[in-house]
C-alpha cells in the first residue's frame, strides 16, 4: 500500500485521509494549523505553508510519500472575492511550490464548479472554462499548473456537504440541519441551482483517482440538481418540522452573490474510468435523511 501526503488539514482532508486509511494507505495530514476536525485529528500531521516551499519539502523528506493529494488554499468564496491578489498567490502560488518539489510524484487536487459560468444547468469536462469569480479563477490557475507536471488529476466538485459540526465555516447541509432541527427559520437561494456530493463520495473518488492512471480533469457532482431552496425544505421535513420555515431569498441578495447561478457538475469521463466502477454518487435526498438519522442518534 501507499503512502499519501496530503496537503491540508480541514474537513474535506479529513474524510481523504480516513478513506485511505480505511484501503490500508498510510495518510498524514499538513497544514499552518493543527487539525480542529475529530476526522482530521486522528490521523498524522506535518507543518505545512504552501507559501513556503521549505516547508513543502520539509514535509515531503519526512513522510516520504508516493503521491500527494492537495485541498490547499482559503476556500471562503467571499474573502477570495476581496482579496484577489491574496488568493492567487495562495492557491496558484501554492501549486507552483508543489509541483517544483513533487519530483515526479503523482498528484491528486480538489478543485471547484466556480470554473464556468453557470448559464448552462451542468458542465462536464468538455466544457470550455470561464471562472465566475475570483475563487474560480485562483482555482483554474492551480489546476493549470499541476497538471503541467503531467501526472495530475484535476478533481473538480460541486457542493460538499455532510455533518461538519467543529469545522470553522459548516457547510451549507450542516448549517441547514442544525438551525431547522431546532425550529429556527433560515432563508436561502431559490434560484441557485447545485448538484451536492457527500463528502464520503469525494473521498472515495479521491482515493480511486490518486492510484489509477488517469490524469487530466475529471468532474464529480452528485446525482440530483436543486435549489437550495428544496433541499432545505427537505431536511425540514426529514426533523418532522414545517417546511415552511425555509423562505426563499434572491440569490443576489446572500452570501452566495458572487457563485455562478448554476453550480452543477456532471462527467463524460467517469464511467471509462474502471477504478472507479460501483462508486457512484449518493442522492441527496437520500444521504440528508440518513445524515439526519444518524445526528438524532448521536445527541
Amino acid at each position: 500500500m501507499g503512502r499519501v501526503l496530503i496537503i491540508g488539514a480541514g474537513y474535506l482532508a479529513g474524510h481523504v485521509g480516513q478513506r485511505l486509511r480505511a484501503l490500508g494507505h498510510t495518510a498524514v495530514l499538513s497544514s499552518r494549523r493543527r487539525p480542529a476536525t475529530p476526522e482530521a485529528r486522528d490521523l498524522g500531521w506535518l507543518p505545512v505553508d504552501v507559501s513556503a516551499p521549505e516547508t513543502i519539502r520539509a514535509a515531503l523528506a519526512e513522510a516520504k510519500p508516493d503521491s500527494v493529494v492537495t485541498v490547499h488554499g482559503p476556500s471562503d468564496i467571499t474573502w477570495c472575492e476581496a482579496n484577489p491578489a491574496e488568493a492567487m498567490v495562495a492557491h496558484q502560488g501554492g501549486a507552483l511550490h508543489l509541483a517544483e518539489a513533487l519530483g515526479g510524484r503523482r498528484a491528486l487536487m480538489i478543485s471547484t464548479d466556480n470554473v464556468f459560468p453557470g448559464r448552462k444547468d451542468s458542465c462536464a469536462e468538455s466544457e470550455p472554462t470561464e471562472p465566475a469569480n475570483v475563487y474560480g479563477r485562483v482555482k483554474l490557475a492551480a489546476e493549470d499548473t499541476l497538471l503541467a507536471t503531467g501526472n495530475a488529476v484535476a478533481l473538480r466538485v460541486s457542493l460538499v456537504y455532510g455533518w461538519d459540526r467543529a469545522g470553522l465555516r459548516p457547510n451549507f447541509f450542516t448549517t441547514c440541519a442544525q438551525k431547522l432541527g431546532a425550529g429556527q427559520p433560515v432563508a436561502v437561494p431559490g434560484d441557485h441551482w447545485n448538484s451536492p456530493v457527500l463528502v464520503d463520495d469525494v473521498a472515495a473518488w479521491t482515493a480511486a483517482l490518486l492510484h489509477s492512471e488517469q490524469t487530466g480533469v475529471v468532474h464529480l457532482g452528485g446525482p440530483r440538481r436543486l435549489t437550495r431552496v428544496e433541499w432545505a425544505r427537505h431536511i425540514a421535513t426529514g426533523y418532522g418540522v414545517d417546511p415552511d420555515l425555509v423562505s426563499a431569498a434572491p440569490q443576489s441578495s446572500t452570501a452566495y452573490a458572487c457563485r455562478p447561478r448554476n453550480a452543477c457538475l456532471h462527467s463524460e469521463r467517469a464511467e471509462g474510468i474502471a477504478e472507479l466502477k460501483g462508486l457512484e454518487p449518493v442522492d441527496v435526498f437520500e444521504a440528508s435523511s440518513k445524515l439526519i438519522a444518524i445526528g438524532e442518534e448521536s445527541q
